[in-house]
Formats: structure tokens, C-alpha cells, sequence
């Protein structure tokens, strides 16, 4: 859990999405959060965290639907949602959290 705090304690805004690869919206997602990650560069982070090696972590945070994507900053969450979302509305949500 200190990496899981590292990773969310940042600047930036912190696109977390949380995943398995046996489930059709988490695969659906991956070329969205290339976009996501392209379009932020620098000034934005985006994680993908698989659920089945990160069991203990999927608990804690009470994921239950997939794929479940969290949006921190400077440690706190500010924003969660299940299923599919389009990049151009992960992108608004995002900058509204850059410094």
C-alpha cells in the first residue's frame, strides 16, 4: 500500500484505471487511456492497476465493477466511475485538476 501512496501523492492529476484482462470493457479502454496519457504528456499520469495481481489494493478501495477508474490529486480522490468512458471526457476531467 506505500507504493499505492506514492503513486497517487503527486502534483499532477492521477488517472487510475483499474482493470483485468478477461473483461471486454477493460480491454475496450486500453487505446482510450493511450489517448488519455498522449494528449496530458507531462502534466498528467495514468496507471493502469490489473485487479488480479493487486487483489489486497481492489479490496481496500471496494472495486466491483470493471473497469473502475479514479482520478487522485495530491493524494486525494476527486473523482471515481465504473464502466467505459470516452477520452475527450477523461481529458476534461483531468485538466480540470492541473496546477
Amino acid at each position: 500500500m506505500s507504493k499505492f501512496g506514492e503513486l497517487i501523492d503527486a502534483n499532477v492529476p492521477v488517472l487510475l484505471d483499474f482493470y483485468a484482462d478477461w473483461n471486454e470493457q477493460s480491454i475496450a479502454m486500453h487505446p482510450v487511456l493511450r489517448d488519455v496519457a498522449a494528449a496530458l504528456g507531462d502534466k498528467g499520469k495514468v496507471i493502469k492497476i490489473d485487479v488480479d495481481k493487486n487483489k489486497e489494493l481492489s479490496q481496500a478501495l471496494r472495486i466491483k465493477g470493471l473497469p473502475t477508474l479514479m482520478i487522485y490529486k495530491k493524494g486525494e480522490m476527486v473523482w471515481r466511475q465504473s464502466g467505459e468512458q470516452d477520452a475527450n471526457t477523461l481529458i476534461s476531467l483531468l485538466r480540470d485538476y492541473l496546477v
